[in-house]
């Protein structure tokens, strides 16, 4: 069953690289951020919410070995950190906040114990 857990949730790293990476639009409106004047967001969205993910995925697949799938964990562990602090210095912060932060700190806790 362990490892059957590093490839899943590689890919679902992949799963939700694809939807930042092909559906901006819809992961904007799921985050709650405005589309601006330029296509500088929608590039955004593509490139840190989208193909990271699906890179980061998509390498720890290549590589199998432990330390990739750690990696992969690091960088959703990176994410949860940001959402943190998020929490603890933002006026009023949403219940989405709430639940990206228990995801991220979830696929992190279980890539990296899985890992080390």
């Amino acid at each position: 069953m362990i490892e059957l857990l590093n490839p899943a949730l590689a890919l679902v790293s992949i799963g939700l690289g694809l939807i930042g990476w092909f559906a901006p639009r819809y992961t904007m409106d799921v985050l709650d951020l405005q589309r601006g004047q330029s296509t500088m967001g929608l590039s955004e969205m593509r490139a840190v919410s989208g193909c990271l993910f699906v890179g980061l995925g998509g390498g720890a697949l290549l590589l199998g070995s432990a330390e990739a799938y750690l990696m992969v964990g690091c960088a959703w562990g990176g994410a949860a950190v940001g959402r943190a602090t998020s929490l603890v210095a933002d006026d009023a912060p949403t219940r989405g906040t709430r639940i990206f932060f228990a995801v991220e700190a979830a696929v992190a806790a279980l890539l990296i114990a899985n890992n080390l």
